[in-house]
């Protein structure tokens, strides 16, 4: 596997149950492997319940910042808040 490597391969479209769906291929770099072994194993999601959700997640962030809003994360009670920022 490549370092860096963030290919995205459209495969094909389809509608089934009323919903749109789209098959795609990526290729995950170790850590991006390794994040989404944990999100499956934190939230039970299947990994395509995972990988939709986290990427509904970024355009949110993404649509907050370019609106001119800010992200703030708390990792724990008592904890500093830090201010996000996306690349």
């Amino acid at each position: 596997m490549t370092r860096g490597s963030a290919a995205v391969t459209d495969v094909a479209s389809s509608t089934r149950g009323g919903g749109s769906h789209e098959r795609v291929t990526v290729n995950l770099t170790e850590k991006t492997a390794r994040a989404l072994a944990e999100a499956v194993e934190i939230t039970s999601d299947s990994k395509t319940d995972a990988i939709n959700k986290a990427l509904q997640m970024y355009a949110l962030l993404q649509r907050v910042q370019e609106a001119g809003g800010a992200i703030y994360l708390r990792e724990k009670d008592g904890a500093e808040i830090e201010r996000l920022r996306m690349l």
